[in-house]
């Protein structure tokens, strides 16, 4: 007998002013403590005063931790830890990009668990179960790219080897997201073009994942869709309000349909940024196009469908299929993606290739990638 599990997220207030119920939220929770986590870079956008006079004028008692940004290492989640129990804190506002969300989840999680964050490594043989006694966590993403608010994973870098580990655990979802499209309206250009493009690749990696998961196929589909009709438009005109749902949205999809898995194109991206300490979107666009070709003789059929839900009307399937490869390749060109390695000052190492190669996204690739398929496919966009 042959079963599947299944596993969709959490409750999502979806729309402009959401951020208004955060009280309330809390309120109804009855967090009187939280600890507020975001990256430095946040303190400094207009929202961020709004959410303060928020909290004050409902005599919220919470703390700031902010004394981070960039990926996300674990020497910040262990001082997160310490500012959440000098703070005697009872819940947390997780509030910022992936990597506010990957370091606030890890936070909720070693401020209640013992031994060491990477002791809960994901299917590390022997690794301790996450209980579900983490504080409550309300998300606030103010990026459309890791949907990490609708996720149970955190991924957090080692800070002398720069190894990336994902920790995950249905705990580790927050347990109410605040998506307000009005908070990512101060993302520059190049940052929405950066994480946009890594919705899209989790929308695409994982309709094409091996893993059966029908469900997560199609919110990946339609996740793909809002990307390319809605990206272009918010890297263009970053108050257009429109444009700005139409992204968050396929970042959560994305995020959701990511259970199923993701693919090569994600071990790259990992290898990069270990490596060369690249924007994980950024990465993941120069390096989607390769790997959807890497993927082609194997992903045609779904690589067709694609090009069809773009508005392809071939009755061929090879031709849909590069139809929406060059989609792919135009819509980088749209929003100022660079197509080499070298674009960015990447240069191809061995160590680049083992990182890639030891990563474990790839292990649901549709197609097997060995180490030599890694170096080919990285030499293919050297530059």
């Amino acid at each position: 007998m042959s079963l599947s599990s299944f596993r969709f997220p959490t409750d999502i207030r979806f729309g402009a002013g959401a951020i208004a119920l955060l009280p309330r939220i809390l309120r109804e929770r009855n967090v009187k403590r939280p600890l507020l986590v975001t990256d430095h870079g946040v303190l400094s956008c207009a929202f961020f005063t709004g959410i303060q006079q928020l909290l004050a004028k409902e005599e919220v008692v919470y703390a700031t931790y902010a004394d981070f940004g960039g990926n996300p290492t674990k020497k910040f989640v262990t001082a997160g830890v310490e500012a959440f129990r000098r703070h005697n804190a009872d819940g947390l506002i997780i509030l910022g990009g992936g990597c506010a969300l990957d370091v606030g989840k890890a936070i909720g999680l070693m401020a209640t668990h013992e031994g060491d964050l990477f002791d809960y490594e994901d299917d590390k043989p022997g690794a301790p179960a996450i209980e579900p006694r983490l504080p409550f966590m309300v998300a606030i993403p103010t990026t459309a790219g890791t949907g990490s608010e609708v996720g149970g994973s955190s991924v957090i870098s080692d800070d002398e080897t720069h190894r990336k580990v994902i920790i995950w655990g249905t705990a580790m979802v927050p347990k109410v997201v605040l998506a307000d499209p009005e908070l990512t309206f101060e993302l520059p250009a190049t940052i929405t073009a950066y994480t946009g493009m890594d919705a899209l690749t989790h929308n695409i990696e994982a309709y094409l994942a091996k893993n059966y998961h029908p469900m997560c196929e199609g919110i990946a589909v339609e996740g793909v869709r809002l990307a390319f009709e809605f990206l272009p438009r918010a890297v263009e005109n970053p108050r257009d309000l429109e444009a700005r749902k139409g992204m968050l949205m396929s970042s959560m999809m994305g995020a959701t349909a990511f259970q199923k898995g993701l693919g090569v194109t994600h071990s790259c991206a990992h290898a990069l940024s270990t490596c060369f300490d690249w924007h994980h979107g950024f990465a993941n666009a120069v390096m989607l196009s390769a790997c959807l070709r890497f993927n082609r003789d194997v992903s045609l059929t779904k690589l067709a469908h694609l090009g069809r839900v773009l508005g392809g009307t071939s009755s061929s399937t090879e031709t849909l299929a590069d139809f929406f490869l060059q989609k792919v390749e135009t819509l980088c060109q749209q929003v100022g993606i660079p197509t080499t390695l070298k674009a960015k000052g990447a240069h191809i190492t061995e160590a680049l290739i083992e990182v890639a190669t030891q990563d474990s996204c790839h292990l649901n690739n549709p197609k097997p990638c060995t180490k030599e398929d890694f170096r080919r496919i990285f030499h293919s966009v050297e530059g």
